[in-house]
């Protein structure tokens, strides 16, 4: 049997996150005057925190400092904690265990890659950092996806070739990021927004065994 490596994004593929992001997002948006729906929170997706803010200000066309930018991040993150603090096995969402179960079974390599800087102790407090074999957070990389440069880390962390990489991702700019790094992207999420993806899943309880299986020994 081949081993190729399987990377995950956090966000929206292992966990639901995202809804604590929007929540503090929202949140902060809101102390600043600018009003900030479900929609405009779709370009966040995949985005680093300080690129966040800007298009948030750039939503209500606000203009800031450096400073009040700084403390803005800061209190963003600190309510993010505050939900995250509270995480536990129930907020894996559907399947996901399963597959990396899976993956583990058939000597695969497992990698998480991701723009979140709270995704190690995001892993511990579902229970699931055992299964990684490297881990890449938005403290390992500089440039955001669409760059591919936190799967080529990724990738390289375990002696990995691109070609040999497998990409789960529910953000067009992650699968933007999968495509530019020449690995084979799956999207989770709906197909119309994540069409440039190879491979299309609402989530993890679609992706059968036997597909795992054939992309291993493809």
């Amino acid at each position: 049997m081949k081993q190729k490596t399987f990377i995950f994004d956090l966000d929206g593929v292992i966990v639901d996150t995202a809804k604590y992001h929007f929540f503090a997002w929202q949140n902060l948006a809101k102390s600043i005057g600018v009003n900030f729906t479900h929609e405009d929170n779709e370009q966040l997706k995949g985005v680093s925190r300080v690129q966040s803010l800007e298009l948030i200000l750039g939503l209500g066309n606000k203009k800031a400092t450096q400073e009040e930018k700084d403390i803005w991040l800061v209190q963003k993150n600190e309510e993010y904690l505050t939900f995250i603090e509270k995480m536990d096995e129930s907020e894996i969402l559907p399947d996901v265990e399963r597959v990396l179960q899976f993956l583990k079974e058939h000597n695969q390599k497992i990698v998480l890659g991701s723009a979140s800087k709270n995704a190690k102790p995001i892993l511990e407090k579902v229970n699931l950092f055992r299964y990684f074999d490297a881990i890449v957070d938005g403290n390992d990389v500089s440039k955001a996806k669409p760059d591919p440069e936190v799967f080529l880390v990724g990738a390289d962390k375990v002696y990995s070739k691109p070609k040999s990489c497998i990409v789960f991702e529910d953000s067009v700019a992650g699968v933007q990021a999968a495509n530019q790094a020449a690995m084979l992207s799956i999207g989770i999420g709906e197909q119309n927004v994540l069409h440039e993806a190879k491979f299309c899943f609402t989530d993890f309880t679609k992706i059968s065994n036997e597909f795992l299986l054939d992309l291993i020994n493809c």
